[in-house]
């Protein structure tokens, strides 16, 4: 896909570069774009036969996303097997400015891969001239990027999530890094969509010595003819176009909704409500089933409200709990991953005899924040769970350790706890009567209807306790919703 072949790796080396391996998520800015921030390095390949330098770069007929990424690319000098993240630098025998670029059309078919939307000819561009690894503090590189001279992306490896030793030291674990190997680093917020006759340049310099610089590599799109018709065909939908554009905006596409928030002012006004009223508010909706049934809070008079986080148990089998169980597993990564105002949500499967919380685990679920914890199951030293003052609900208490009967299994998936289900984001509301779950979208609306309802039942409780009968008071008819409405607007 490129008018040029040649580059400034394979002039060095007098033959073509080794392997080519990108990083995925790597800098703040793009993973705060990205709405998630990853815990571990992710990377793929890309083919060497991609790798060109300055020129020109072919988006066939038909496809409409190929996206550029300016990146710090590092260039293997000596081989590292094993290497430490302190020893790793000395591997790198030079940095040069990256652009890896995608024809995101083809993404569907390759299931993550990347190798067609990636790997074809022309797409890792790379040069203009190398520069002495030596010479560079890996902490104080910069990267620029700019579209028909206006600068897109300007950051460092100061914003980056991992060292450039990180990923030498992370990937030689398992892999020789030969000479010649090139690591494409990842890119910060503002890669796009390129189209035929723009021009994208990326330059790499030390943060200390300006003067130490690539220069800019430069790549212009031109069109090019459609692909031939064997195997999949481009595609893009509205989630790559996004992707690919970084905002629905950028894309030209109708923002998103905002996602739903629990505020302050909704979590006080739940806070007030009971959930038997919440409850009948959800069956008039068409949501007879939303109650986790079977728990009951670990001290009497607990009271819960806010978004659920979720964990799911599966079924007890050894080597199950041997890749699943130890270690740090899901029961700890989600008590870990709880948040302020959050709720933990268990799917023990009903099955009483083994506990799923502990003291420590709901120490630690306070400590973050958490509201409370709901599980399906048991808990283990319920007395000491009691006094961590975290608002529990289980239903039973339990000596056993889980591993007797389940496998903490994954966090954050749609579960079915206490016989209803249970999504990340769900609200959750619990009192003495019980635990109910509220779908986000319903949320303000059933609000609104059950203080309306409460504030009823306030009025009918002084109607009966002055005499008058059920029948026609509660639910309201005619005659007393009038009553109600004269005496509402006395309260006011």
């Amino acid at each position: 896909m490129t008018t040029t072949p040649t580059d400034v790796i394979s002039e060095a080396l007098g033959h073509r570069a080794g392997k080519v391996i990108a990083v995925h998520l790597s800098y703040a800015s793009r993973a705060a774009q990205r709405g998630r921030t990853p815990t571990e390095a992710s990377y793929f390949l890309k083919a060497s036969s991609s790798i060109t330098g300055p020129g020109t770069v072919t988006r066939p007929e038909g496809t409409e996303l190929l996206v550029f990424e300016g990146e710090i690319a590092l260039v293997i000098g000596t081989a590292a097997r094993n290497v430490t993240e302190e020893q790793a630098w000395s591997h790198v025998g030079w940095v040069t400015a990256g652009n890896d670029m995608g024809l995101l059309d083809l993404r569907a078919a390759d299931k993550g891969s990347n190798t067609r939307s990636k790997s074809g000819d022309g797409m890792t561009a790379l040069g203009p001239v190398l520069l002495d690894a030596s010479r560079l503090d890996p902490t104080r590189i910069g990267l620029r990027t700019r579209v028909d001279g206006n600068t897109v992306q300007d950051d460092s490896t100061v914003g980056m999530l991992f060292s450039l030793g990180y990923f030498i030291a992370d990937l030689s674990r398992v892999m020789t890094l030969e000479p010649g190997d090139v690591i494409l680093t990842g890119t910060p917020a503002g890669s796009s969509v390129m189209k035929p006759g723009q021009s994208v340049s990326v330059e790499v310099y030390s943060l200390d010595e300006h003067t130490l610089t690539t220069g800019e590599l430069t790549t212009t799109v031109v069109a090019g003819p459609a692909l031939g018709p064997t195997g999949s065909q481009p595609a893009a939908d509205d989630t790559q176009r996004i992707d690919a554009w970084g905002s629905a905006e950028a894309a030209g596409l109708e923002p998103a909704p905002a996602p739903f928030v629990l505020t302050e002012d909704l979590r006080e006004r739940l806070g007030r409500l009971a959930v038997s009223t919440i409850s009948s508010q959800l069956r008039r909706r068409g949501y007879p089933g939303t109650s986790i049934d079977g728990v009951h809070p670990l001290v009497p008079g607990s009271r819960m409200v806010g978004t659920a986080r979720t964990l799911r148990y599966i079924a007890y089998r050894p080597d199950l709990f041997t890749t699943h169980g130890g270690g740090y597993n899901a029961q700890k990564r989600a008590v870990d991953a709880i948040g302020e105002g959050e709720i933990l949500v268990m799917e023990a499967r009903g099955i009483p005899t083994a506990g799923t919380l502990g003291d420590v685990l709901a120490l630690r679920a306070k400590v973050r924040g958490a509201t409370g914890i709901i599980t399906d199951g048991a808990v283990r030293d319920a007395a000491a769970v009691a006094e961590v003052g975290l608002p529990v609900m289980c239903a039973c208490a339990h000596p056993s350790v889980l591993g007797r009967v389940h496998v903490p299994w994954e966090t954050d998936v749609t579960i079915t706890c206490g016989g209803t289900a249970v999504q990340p984001g769900d609200v959750i509301v619990a009192d003495d009567d019980g635990a109910v779950v509220i779908p986000p979208s319903l949320v303000i609306e059933v609000i609104e209807s059950s203080e309306q309802q409460e504030h009823e039942e306030v009025f009918i409780a002084e109607m009966v306790a002055a005499g008058h009968p059920v029948d026609g008071l509660f639910p309201l008819n005619a005659h007393w919703r009038e009553r109600y409405e004269t005496w509402r607007d006395n309260q006011d």
